[in-house]
């Protein structure tokens, strides 16, 4: 069974999991973080299922494997991704 929509897949289900995963840790940070680390943390996490759903509706696959390795190619340390 193919995905209809990006929602349909399995990585982008995990990502949203996480993402909601970061938001609840970093609730519980220090307000004097709100726009530090935890503006960071939450920003890198939403941007996994965002790149996820962006490639998805791209038509070629070349063109999915540019939007999903972009993250890659301007993280300041690809090694982590």
């Amino acid at each position: 069974m193919s995905a209809k929509t990006f929602e349909d897949l399995l990585v982008w289900k995990k990502a949203h999991a996480y993402v909601l995963e970061i938001y609840r840790i970093t609730k519980q940070f220090p307000k004097s973080e709100i726009f530090g680390l935890t503006a960071q943390m939450r920003r890198a996490a939403v941007s996994i299922p965002a790149n996820i759903a962006e490639g998805f509706k791209k038509r070629t696959p070349r063109e999915k494997i540019r939007i999903l390795t972009y993250p890659r190619a301007h993280s300041r340390n690809p090694g982590i991704i």
